[in-house]
């Protein structure tokens, strides 16, 4: 499969912690934050919901847009994702992962 860089972020539910990242391999990267293989913040917090994601043509542009998210007010970001997902609706079923349980993993 070829690489698509890739800005996204999760959540760990409505208005709840939020983890913004970048990814060439965005299935293989939620998968890793959902199954916990690599501990840190996402595993600590249960962040595991993917609300919103912007795919770009190369990794620089991908790199640059997500520094610049992450400097953004909190406010600013509910407003990004509710611009387009106003039900913070998992999107991970839409690229191809089966939801996610209700436990939340």
């Amino acid at each position: 499969m070829e690489k698509q860089p890739c800005v996204y972020i999760l959540s760990s539910a409505p208005y709840g912690t939020l983890y913004i990242g970048v990814t060439s391999d965005l299935i293989g990267r939620l998968y890793q934050h959902r199954t916990g293989i690599i501990p840190g913040f996402t595993s600590r917090y249960a962040i595991h919901h993917l609300v919103r994601f912007e795919m770009f043509g190369d990794m620089e542009g991908a790199i640059l847009r997500e520094k610049q998210l992450k400097r953004w007010h909190r406010q600013w970001k509910i407003n990004l994702i509710e611009n387009d997902n106003p039900h913070w609706a998992d999107l991970a079923p839409s690229i191809g992962l089966p939801p996610l349980r209700p436990d939340g993993c």
